[in-house]
């Protein structure tokens, strides 16, 4: 073992779903205050939901992140 500990990013701290047990915990506030922002961005208001784990919120939030890059993108033409 190096003596050396990672440093605990704090309250609030996105973190991702898939370290450790937390996956099943509710969203952190971070997640909360992030969800509501886009969803709102997205036009998306039926995507913010408080009731959400940690697992569900981080797949909901790269979901809007995507759709919000691709509304962002130039106009596609066939």
């Amino acid at each position: 073992m190096s003596g050396k500990r990672e440093r605990d990013p704090g309250p609030g701290t996105l973190r991702d779903p898939a370290d450790g047990a937390s996956g099943d915990a509710p969203m952190t506030g971070a997640q909360v205050s992030y969800l509501r922002m886009l969803s709102q961005e997205a036009l998306e208001p039926e995507a913010f939901n408080t009731r959400l784990t940690r697992a569900e919120a981080a797949r909901r939030i790269e979901t809007l992140k995507a759709k919000i890059r691709l509304q962002d993108g130039p106009p596609h033409t066939l």
